[in-house]
């Protein structure tokens, strides 16, 4: 029971976190990057969307290089009691960094396409750019924010790359249910395997629901 138990609740525990970022930070970088007259916008598009096309494996060497105990930031970090490689931290940074992409492009584009005259009629009547976006811009998109968190949750649960490489995976530890998953069939115990797998099936599944729930109610809107 402790084999199903404790990954999935480090996974929604994760999760958890990953989706809290994703609203503080993946928002306003849509809303940033969502300006025409940004400078260097292709470069940050580039960064943003880096994980869709680069291997998460790869990705994960590269933070662990980042952010390792003689890393260039970890060499910094890891005296003040921030540590990210074999540890809960790790996680959460590897389905932040795998979801982000998937948070903010959707977003940035439903930003994009909200009519600029209200936006320019706010501007003018003295409301700031905050102030626009969260009382104006996000609740005339609210369902597209609502799939994006729920399709970058979702990547965000089924990440095993970078999560490998951050989270090491410790079993009890920093074993994700998809990380279970390969820990399972690695030691030839396919009836937990498949069990794991059922349990992210259903998840999957609630998730897919969901966003057919707010598709259908917009196109009755």
């Amino acid at each position: 029971m402790v084999q199903i138990w404790h990954p999935l609740v480090l996974s929604l525990k994760t999760l958890s976190v990953v989706a809290l970022l994703l609203v503080v930070i993946g928002i306003p970088l849509a809303y940033f990057l969502s300006k025409e007259n940004l400078k260097y916008k292709w470069f940050m598009e580039t960064l943003v969307t880096l994980p869709l096309v680069f291997p998460p494996i790869a990705i994960g060497f590269l933070l662990l290089l980042l952010l390792g105990k003689h890393g260039w930031l970890g060499s910094y970090l890891n005296p003040l009691g921030i540590r990210f490689i074999f540890d809960f931290n790790g996680l959460v940074l590897a389905g932040f960094v795998a979801a982000l992409p998937l948070m903010v492009k959707p977003l940035q584009s439903a930003i994009e396409l909200f009519p600029k005259t209200i936006k320019e009629a706010a501007y003018i009547s003295g409301k700031s750019g905050l102030h626009t976006l969260v009382f104006i811009i996000l609740p005339s998109i609210k369902k597209s924010v609502m799939a994006a968190l729920l399709i970058a949750s979702a990547r965000a649960l089924g990440e095993v790359g970078i999560t490998l490489m951050l989270g090491g995976n410790i079993v009890g530890k920093t074993d994700t249910i998809s990380l279970a998953i390969y820990n399972a069939v690695f030691d030839g115990d396919y009836p937990l395997a498949l069990l794991l797998c059922t349990i992210l099936i259903v998840i999957s599944l609630a998730v897919f629901t969901a966003l057919h729930f707010f598709q259908k109610n917009e196109n009755l809107l």
